[in-house]
């Protein structure tokens, strides 16, 4: 049996300090439970995808100085949208940003978009992260990115179903 989900177009940023670290934000959902995700998040109807992964970034973290790259990766997955079944198309694009802490009072955003915290990973602390990380691929995807550099075209992950 299939479950009908609604769709939903979303961009996020890599935001990656000038070391490496990754910044990433902690959600709970009831289908995929605790998982660590880039910001950003839906776009409006008629948004370009780097100008609603901006938007998003600047809502939930408050930074305004982002430096925005190329799309990166592209992908879908499923989770529960505030009790609806959602399958969600993403695209992900490079950031540079440095290290700190969200500013603002974020509080609002934080309950609305369900993000439970946030931090800084480094490569390594990232490899040893016991959690679901989404893209599930991000450790991989990073080190090529760290090896390669960004790719000529985003890369289409395709759908990426959830671990039991």
């Amino acid at each position: 049996m299939s479950i009908e989900r609604a769709a939903r177009r979303a961009a996020r940023i890599l935001v990656l300090d000038p070391d490496g670290a990754v910044f990433l934000q902690l959600h709970d959902d009831p289908e995929v439970g605790l998982h660590w995700v880039l910001p950003g998040g839906g776009l409006n109807p008629g948004e370009d995808a780097l100008a609603g992964a901006l938007r998003e970034t600047v809502e939930e973290t408050g930074w305004t100085d982002v430096v925005p790259g190329p799309a990166l990766w592209t992908w879908e997955h499923d989770y529960t949208r505030k009790g609806v079944p959602t399958r969600q198309h993403e695209v992900v694009f490079l950031g540079a940003a440095p290290r700190r802490d969200p500013v603002g009072d974020l509080a609002e955003s934080f309950r609305l978009d369900g993000i439970m915290t946030c931090r800084w990973w480094t490569p390594a602390e990232l490899e040893d992260c016991p959690d679901v990380l989404w893209p599930p691929s991000l450790v991989a995807l990073m080190d090529d990115l760290h090896r390669h550099g960004p790719p000529d075209q985003p890369i289409d992950l395709g759908y990426l179903p959830n671990l039991p």
